[in-house]
């Protein structure tokens, strides 16, 4: 069962359109419970690192997620700020992330490039994970950005005044800076590649 986490500030309802738009039979997860029957599970993210972590919190969300991810191991995607709390610390209100995978999150240098990077960019996926993809554009909303500690996590990457962490993968973890539900075929087919896992 796929199931997208809804909460305050995401756009699970554009997920879920990509979805359907796949043929894909998926339902909103708002309690914790929800997640109890997951197969994949996908964190859209819009707006902050901080208001993402609250809400979340507010849910009741957290140990469920850690429980169904990081113990009975659930395939799960987190897209744009839902890729940037993966990591432990965010510049972004100087926030405490899930901490799941080692690195902090950082802000463009405003100085170098437009703020936010807004549009189109093509990624270069440099490891080859269970989720076949090819390089491709795809569509970015970002201010910040991952940097790894452990550079094995590291998926693909774009160029934005220098190369920056566009995706990230780690046993049944994945994330992507940019917006797959919005970016697509590209997108579509990546959606579809991670939910044949």
């Amino acid at each position: 069962m796929i199931k997208i986490i809804d909460y305050k500030a995401g756009n699970a309802p554009s997920v879920m359109h990509a979805l359907e738009r796949l043929g894909r039979k998926a339902d909103f997860a708002r309690r914790p419970q929800d997640l109890g029957n997951a197969t994949h599970i996908i964190l859209p993210g819009v707006g902050s690192a901080k208001a993402t972590m609250e809400s979340l919190r507010e849910m009741g969300m957290i140990v469920a997620l850690e429980e169904a991810v990081m113990s009975r191991k659930v395939f799960f995607l987190g897209i744009c700020v839902g890729m940037q709390i993966l990591f432990e610390y965010s510049e972004e209100e100087n926030t405490d992330c899930l901490g799941w995978l080692p690195g902090r999150v950082v802000r463009f240098d405003a100085g170098r490039v437009r703020v936010p990077q807004m549009g189109w960019n093509q990624v270069h996926f440099v490891t080859p994970p269970p989720c076949p993809v090819t390089d491709e554009y795809f569509y970015f909303v970002n201010s910040y950005y991952a940097v790894p500690g452990d550079q094995t996590d590291l998926w693909g990457q774009a160029d934005y005044g220098g190369l920056f962490a566009a995706a990230v993968c780690h046993d049944n973890i994945y994330g992507t800076q940019f917006h797959a539900e919005k970016s697509g075929e590209a997108g579509l087919s990546l959606l579809r590649n991670f939910l044949d896992l």
